[in-house]
């Protein structure tokens, strides 16, 4: 589990890909504080597990589902990425439940100056869209962000300064895929919400062969 508020920005070291997986080694330095092998981190919003590690670097493996889900398989050699440790028990909740789970991916279509904020319009499918609800809470690249517009084709999300310089969001230029994650209550509720699909159950009938005989047929 995380909350979408980024430790880091590591760079990719090296990517090694297999016939239909990926091994990432991530250079780093504040999410290895504490690390240990079987750990889970969350790169560019996507959670992976930490395979290997040494006192710069981390290793973690990119299954094929994962890849078909997220831009995990654009990154390259020197890409930055935004980086966070599993949430601790007993720790500060700053932003939303990020489970790290990716629901799909995003363009942005837009980015535009606003004072000191800088607005950046993603263009996204209607299975994500549809639980995108303005001021609500959404993950781009791991980071969690407040939605401040939504429409039929895509939504709009404003950040400060500090943002852009914690995270590669501000790194972003039009026409670039990311990584997008609903806020997991809305899936939740629709899902409990939806009646349950039952096979309805053959009642045993009361009739036996005693009960005939006893009334004479």
């Amino acid at each position: 589990m995380f909350t979408g508020i980024i430790e880091e920005i590591g760079i990719i070291q090296a990517v090694h890909h297999g016939p239909a997986s990926s091994l990432l080694t991530i250079r780093a330095e504040k999410v290895l504080e504490d690390v240990k092998d079987g750990d889970s981190i969350a790169v560019n919003g996507v959670c992976l597990t930490v395979t290997s590690h040494g006192s710069s670097y981390f290793t973690a493996d990119v299954m094929h589902e994962t890849l078909n889900r997220s831009s995990l398989g654009n990154l390259r050699q020197g890409s930055p990425v935004n980086l966070e440790r599993a949430m601790a028990a007993g720790s500060r909740f700053g932003g939303h439940i990020v489970s790290g789970h990716i629901d799909g991916i995003g363009t942005v279509s837009a980015i535009r100056q606003d004072d000191i904020a800088v607005w950046y319009t993603i263009s996204a499918s209607p299975s994500i869209l549809r639980y995108i609800i303005e001021k609500g809470s959404i993950a781009i690249d791991g980071i969690s962000l407040t939605v401040a517009t939504v429409t039929d084709i895509d939504f709009s999300v404003s950040i400060i300064p500090h943002t852009a310089a914690q995270t590669t969001l501000s790194r972003r230029k039009s026409g670039d895929i990311v990584n997008l994650e609903n806020d997991v209550i809305g899936k939740y509720v629709e899902k409990l919400l939806q009646p349950a699909v039952t096979t309805p159950k053959t009642e045993a009938s009361s009739i036996t062969m005693g009960f005939i005989e006893k009334y004479g047929f």
